[in-house]
């Protein structure tokens, strides 16, 4: 992507309504003022809230509201340029229980009160192979923690990549430190026990992996 195409939806993300950039000072100081508050001053109704981290071009943020108008989405990505056309389309789509945040993830407990989500999902992450990189895979033990601070008791968070690596480092840390698995399977396309909501939504990557017949493996768990 050229750099003026990024720079016209950077500006393009000011104007929508159902985009959040904020400051990393205003997250951290708590000055956005959402904590919280994302259903009565976001959404303006009490539905629940279902996360996605590392949101993309927000495939499955769009995609999954779609699918149920009664609850809230919020896709959290650093990358606006990225995200800017499931922005977009939801705003096309007269969508009102969309919405996205420009910040870094390992920010989420600054960004939303303790028990305020109902779902995380987590699409695709970089699986961070390198050990050295450990501190960045989205589903280590301090993530995790942090996930289980905003979720409701009963919580459930989803892990849907191309990634074996991801998926057996995941199961394992689950597994290892006894948190619930509900469901896990390494090749969802291949399964007729596959989740719908697993399968009926494919990001723009997922079509190229599958078309070069790469499975795609699933966890749905509770951190305990």
């Amino acid at each position: 992507m050229g750099s003026k195409n990024k720079l016209k939806r950077f500006n393009e993300n000011k104007t929508f309504h159902n985009v959040v950039e904020p400051t990393r000072e205003d997250v951290i100081n708590n000055t956005l003022g959402y904590k919280g508050k994302w259903n009565d001053k976001f959404f303006k109704n009490q539905n629940p809230i279902v996360l996605e981290l590392g949101c993309g071009k927000g495939e499955y943020t769009v995609g999954l509201a779609e699918q149920y108008p009664d609850k809230n989405f919020i896709g959290i990505d650093i990358k606006g340029a990225r995200f800017w056309r499931g922005a977009k389309t939801a705003i096309e789509n007269k969508m009102s229980n969309v919405g996205f945040i420009r910040t870094q993830i390992e920010l989420i407990d600054h960004i939303f009160e303790e028990q305020e989500i109902d779902e995380i999902w987590i699409t695709f992450p970089d699986p961070q192979i390198k050990y050295k990189r450990t501190k960045h895979r989205l589903t280590n033990r301090d993530f995790l923690q942090r996930y289980k601070k905003i979720l409701k008791p009963d919580g459930i968070v989803h892990l849907k990549t191309d990634s074996e690596f991801m998926h057996g480092y995941t199961l394992g840390l689950l597994h290892g430190e006894g948190h619930k698995v509900l469901y896990s399977n390494h090749n969802v396309y291949h399964n007729e026990g596959s989740p719908e909501v697993v399968t009926s939504i494919q990001t723009f990557y997922e079509k190229q992996y599958l078309e070069q017949n790469k499975p795609i493996t699933y966890i749905q768990f509770r951190i305990t």
